[in-house]
């Protein structure tokens, strides 16, 4: 990874989070990554955003270079408190939040509880919680996850390429190019006890009735090709919070932060911007009060 930072460190909880760093100027924005997947997925907007943001990212308990700790499980609170452990050990007093998936779950939680210590709140393929039926993929997606999860080598590429890519989308790729992408990024697979704890807090994870009390400037992403979250679940998320923008994009699928990378890029630095005007005005304002 040596390529893609220009910082890197390590918390000082437990367990110790590995963490990395790049760009030296510009409004903060720290990475939140999704289930089983190392911080470095996320390349697509660290390449995208470093030149004119400080951006930052990070491993999971369990997960590429953390080390998992003594719990059997753990929940979104303790992920949580990972995330503000990253922000402590960056040395930064607050920051732009942008999670998908699992990290969309993470950066909801961190919110809520730490909401003083962020400027916006960026959540992309995700959900608020809520019953069973509401948390659970599609068929298809389900049949998929547990093969990306339990399968190795060759077969866990496939299920990944179906879990989070279209076909129409995958199509365009020569399979060859593709695969070597994705077994670049995907093809450590984490352990089953890492998986059980990460999926010990997704199934209770529950944000739903509390958002309302956010006041974040938020951008929420719906993949309307998810088959994995129900993109169903990024118009609930609309809903339940006050201050959030809802952007669409129709053809894409669960692994939305590669394949609509231009896009996404793009509403993050409008997003993060505006974030800033207006943290900017209420700071005027409050001067001239």
């Amino acid at each position: 990874m040596s390529e893609l930072h220009d910082a890197n460190g390590a918390t000082s909880s437990s367990p110790s989070l590995r963490w990395w760093s790049a760009g030296t100027r510009g409004p903060r924005i720290l990475f939140v990554m999704g289930f089983g997947m190392r911080g470095d997925v996320w390349r697509p907007q660290i390449d995208g955003l470093r030149g004119d943001h400080r951006v930052a990212w990070f491993d999971h308990r369990g997960v590429g270079e953390s080390p998992r700790g003594s719990q059997r499980v753990w929940t979104m609170k303790h992920m949580a408190e990972d995330a503000v452990g990253v922000l402590d050990a960056l040395g930064w007093d607050d920051a732009h939040l942008v999670g998908v998936s699992m990290g969309g779950m993470v950066a909801q939680e961190t919110a809520i509880r730490f909401e003083p210590r962020l400027r916006s709140l960026t959540l992309i393929a995700t959900h608020g919680g809520g019953p069973l039926h509401a948390k659970l993929p599609t068929v298809e997606g389900m049949r998929c996850f547990i093969r990306a999860n339990t399968s190795r080598g060759p077969a866990r590429i496939e299920a990944l390429k179906t879990l989070l890519y279209p076909p129409a989308f995958a199509a365009r790729f020569d399979p060859a190019t593709l695969g070597a992408r994705m077994q670049a990024q995907f093809g450590r697979p984490v352990a089953k006890e890492t998986l059980v704890g990460q999926l010990h807090a997704v199934l209770r994870h529950d944000t739903a009735s509390r958002l309302g009390a956010l006041t974040l400037p938020t951008l929420i992403v719906k993949p309307s090709l998810d088959v994995l979250i129900k993109p169903a679940s990024s118009d609930r998320l609309h809903r339940h919070l006050p201050n959030a923008r809802l952007l669409e994009l129709p053809e894409a699928g669960h692994g939305v932060t590669f394949q609509c990378a231009a896009e996404v890029n793009e509403a993050i630095r409008k997003h993060v911007h505006d974030a800033e005007m207006v943290s900017l005005a209420r700071r005027g304002s409050s001067v001239h009060a």
